[in-house]
This record gives structure tokens, sequence and C-alpha cells, in this order.
């Protein structure tokens, strides 16, 4: 009988094998077979001990940031910049989906990029024009995918707006609402038929998982204008059915004082943060799926003297399951920096330094 490098010991292989493997062929290694992906993700291998590795957005560049704990007192250090356009093309806001990234470029709306870091591919994606009612206007991306018949993912792109204003002398209220999709397989974009009876703010970064992507959001209430003042639920958008679901309850609600966001937690799950009046709140899901949602509360803390540094507007943040920690990322007007907490009362802050571009 011959054996094959997946008969060994699983400790000798993640040990003495798996452990010694450069990062940078660790994905290429994960492609190998469903056992081997299944075993490096259980792994989660990282760069060195106690250090993880992170693409941040500064200055309108994508960066690799090292994040080390240091026996409990945490440093970043910026490994470099990731260029996929060249050096005078700036990135605004960028997605991520499956190892792809979709970037948003600062100053073209004409043409989005996706991204494959790791085979250094880029797709260059025209969008269609539509005319915009004001300069304020703010268009919506998601990156998702379906499977085929052969059981093949497809990636699609959603953009979509959704605009609400009141004329001059508040007596006229105005409502565009704009949804399409990009589908890589035919290189073709689709009006979507979309009546929202929800509202997603222009600034509401949607999260990707499992096939879908969701947001957090709220129910239109026509009669009440302000109505973007709270943030009670989340919306999911299916690729496969190209519909959005019906409106899911988060385990808060949230005014416009507070800071609330999604994130990923290592594609498994949904993770909802929550912070009001010195207090933060860290919700992960027990159950995700396009019209069900069940939460547990992970972490609860008093932040304390760094309630001040949290901007409401911050919209990013890292959960480590794992190891019970949250990273709050936030930028002001002079500087970006980090609010690193945990359980037990654990809050670092790490300053990231002063962007070039005050409103980067």
């Amino acid at each position: 009988m011959t054996l094959t490098i997946s008969d060994l010991p699983r400790d000798l292989l993640e040990k003495e094998i798996f452990s010694r493997i450069p990062l940078k062929y660790v994905r290429a290694l994960r492609l190998t077979c469903k056992e081997w992906e299944t075993l490096i993700k259980s792994r989660s291998l990282t760069i060195e001990e106690e250090e993880s590795q992170m693409i941040v957005l500064m200055d309108y560049n994508l960066c690799l940031m090292s994040i080390s704990m240091n026996g409990g007192e945490p440093s970043t250090e910026i490994r470099g910049k990731l260029s996929c356009l060249g050096e005078q093309v700036k990135i605004s806001q960028f997605f991520h989906c499956e190892g792809l990234l979709l970037c948003i470029l600062k100053d073209d709306d004409t043409k989005v990029v996706v991204w494959n870091p790791y085979w250094g591919q880029t797709r260059l994606i025209q969008t269609r024009f539509f005319n915009h009612p004001s300069r304020w206007s703010r268009f919506n991306y998601a990156l998702g995918y379906y499977k085929n018949n052969n059981k093949m993912k497809s990636s699609k792109l959603l953009r979509f707006l959704d605009y609400f204003y009141i004329s001059r002398g508040l007596t006229k209220e105005k409502n565009y609402f704009w949804y399409e999709i990009y589908d890589f397989d035919s290189g073709l974009w689709t009006t979507l038929d979309v009546t929202p009876h929800w509202l997603i703010s222009f600034d509401e970064r949607g999260v990707s998982l499992k096939e879908n992507t969701y947001w957090c959001a709220r129910e239109r209430n026509p009669r009440k204008p302000c109505h973007f003042l709270k943030v009670d639920h989340i919306i999911c958008f299916d690729f496969t059915s190209e519909r959005f679901g019906p409106l899911l309850r988060l385990p808060f609600r949230a005014t416009r004082d507070s800071l609330w966001t999604l994130s990923c937690v290592r594609e498994e799950k949904l993770a909802a943060l929550f912070c009001h009046e010195y207090v933060v709140e860290v919700w992960i899901t027990t159950r995700i799926e396009a019209n069900k949602v069940s939460w547990s509360k992970f972490l609860t803390f008093d932040v304390g003297e760094y309630y001040p540094m949290i901007n409401p507007g911050a919209r990013s943040v890292f959960v480590d399951e794992v190891n019970k920690v949250a990273m709050i990322f936030d930028k002001t007007l002079t500087y970006d920096k980090t609010l690193i907490i945990g359980e037990a009362g654990y809050v670092r802050y790490v300053d990231l330094g002063e962007p070039a571009h005050r409103d980067s």
C-alpha cells in the first residue's frame, strides 16, 4: 500500500510540516484539497507567534499592516503598499469576498477594479451611466458569488443608490432608487427591480459572508424623514436569487450618536459591535441565513477614559473570537488610530500616525 502525506498523523502535519511553510504559499496549499483546507483554517496560521497581518486603507492606498501583541502591549507596523493599479491611482474604499478585493477609485466613478492579490490579476469593470440627483449622492457596493450547476463559484457585483432628501422649503420629499448587478461570467450589467421597504445609509459598509452580503439597516418610514437616525436591523442580499431578504433584528437599537458596525468572523459568522455611553458590546451570530439570524453576546466592557476617542462614524472592526479581542479602527481629521479591547477589561489605544491626506 502506498502512503501519502495525508496519511501522516495530524500532529506531525501541523507541528512539523505545515507550521514551517511560508505564509505566501499557504493559500496554494489550502487549494490542494478540502482536507488540507480544513486543517489549515483550524490552525489559523500566522506570520509569527502573537502576530497577525491585515490589509488596511491608508492615504488612499492599500497597505499590509502587522499587529503584534508583544506580551499584551500592542504595536503596529506598516509592511508596505500593495499595488494593483500603479502609484498614481487612489482608492477610496475596498471590499473583500473570498480572496477578492473590490477597489472603488477616488477620482473616477466610471469604473471599479476587482483584484485577486494572490494571482496578481485585476479586472476593470466599466460602470453604467447614472444621472446623480445631487453631488452628495453615494453608491453602495457589494461583492459576492453564487454556485453554478457545476458547483463552481461565479462572482457578481452589486451596485445601488438609495437616496433621500427634502427639497427647498421642506415641502417635497424625493427618493431615488437604482439597483444593478454585474455578472463576471457574462460581463453584463442588469438592472434589478427593487422597491425597498428598508433604508441602507450610503456610508454603511456591507459584509460578505457565505455567498451573501449583509448591511445594517432600518425600516423605511416616509412619514419620518429622520428615520436614518436609528439602526435596529440587518438585511441580506442573496447573490443566487439576486434578491434582498427580510429585515432581521439586531440585538440592540443604535442611534445617530452610537457606534455600530458589522464584521466577519473567520468567514463563518457575523459580528455586530455596538458602543454607547462608555460601554462596548460585541455580538456574534449563532445562526445566520438570508432570512434568519440569532445572536449571542460575545464581549461587553466599559472603555472608560477611551470613550471620547471613539468616533461614531467609525465603520471598521476586527473580531478575534479565539483570543476574545476586538479592534476598532477609526480616523479623525488629524490622525488614524485603533482601539484594542478584550475580556477582563483589557483596553489599549494604538496611534497609527498622521496621514498624508487629511481626508483619507
